[in-house]
């Protein structure tokens, strides 16, 4: 039994030491520094949107022990993510896990580098779920939650399974008391997005909407028992300019059905920004479409 628990215990410290050298020291708040994770061997960091609190004077503590220069590529707050770039930043990032990989009960490593050095606290995968969305709508591809410790400046550094694959991304800034992961398919997404253009750009029609159940008639006819009633269209929103108007009850979008405000989220992400869609609207009991382009929404708005 002690040779098992040393075979294991060498194991871990292994996976620590391989990932280690692509942990960094993120310089960007006051107090305690937060982590960040080498994305790309051109010294793209990603690491938690919270920890970085100003746009400029960001520096990085490096594997090596230098600190270098970062600049800020793009945020999405939705996901507490961010993207910094550092010239200096080189290596190999660390290897994806299978989602094979990932299951309630396996132990894992969270790691950061909050002083000089690499810090590991271990723990097991405590839950796991399907795709939801955070408090400010943003999309998160599968629910991730453990049981480790997260200690200060954890937040932005890697979560990894006891091979040393990367499973997500730490953070402390999603939901307060529970210790969540970003997946690395989310991370993919995101990273991809705030590399191209800076942010995640959503879709935007400019409408405030409720749930209402739609008449016997009309349900049989689309085959769903609900949609959003639009009670306000604002002025000069792409809603208005399509000729969306108040009392009408949105049924689809661009072909995806629209029951919750849940549905409307989905079919606004993406690369819908400036596409011409169609909307399958309910008005005065008489199911019509509506051709327009989609905006784009900005920060804090909803739809």
């Amino acid at each position: 039994m002690s040779e098992a628990f040393q075979t294991l215990s060498d194991g871990l410290a292994g996976a620590v030491a391989a990932v280690g050298p692509t942990i960094v020291r993120v310089e960007a708040r006051r107090h305690t520094p937060g982590s960040g994770i080498l994305w790309s061997a051109d010294g793209l960091i990603v690491t938690a949107n919270h920890v970085v609190r100003r746009d400029d004077n960001i520096t990085v503590g490096l594997g090596d022990g230098q600190t270098a220069a970062a600049t800020l590529v793009g945020r999405d707050p939705t996901t507490d993510l961010a993207v910094l770039q550092v010239s200096e930043a080189t290596g190999t990032p660390p290897a994806h896990a299978a989602e094979a990989e990932m299951s309630v009960g396996h132990i894992v490593l969270a790691l950061g580098r909050p002083g000089r050095t690499v810090q590991a606290t271990m723990g097991v995968v405590s839950a796991l779920g399907d795709s939801w969305r955070t408090p400010m709508g943003g999309q998160i591809d599968r629910y991730l939650a453990t049981d480790v410790v997260m200690y200060p400046g954890f937040s932005g550094g890697p979560l990894v399974g006891a091979n040393g694959r990367l499973l997500g991304l730490n953070t402390s800034g999603l939901n307060q008391g529970v210790s969540l992961a970003i997946p690395a398919a989310t991370l993919d997404r995101v990273v991809d997005a705030l590399r191209a253009h800076g942010r995640v750009r959503r879709g935007y029609l400019g409408v405030s909407t409720q749930r209402v159940r739609l008449p016997e008639g009309a349900a049989a006819e689309v085959g769903q028992k609900s949609g959003l009633l639009v009670v306000a269209v604002e002025s000069g929103s792409p809603a208005e300019t399509a000729g969306l108007t108040l009392g009408d009850t949105l049924l689809a979008l661009s072909g995806k059905p629209i029951q919750t405000h849940e549905d409307l989220l989905a079919a606004l992400s993406g690369e819908v920004v400036g596409q011409k869609e169609v909307a399958r609207i309910l008005r005065g009991g008489q199911v019509q479409e509506l051709a327009g382009k989609i905006g784009e929404r900005e920060e804090g708005a909803r739809f």
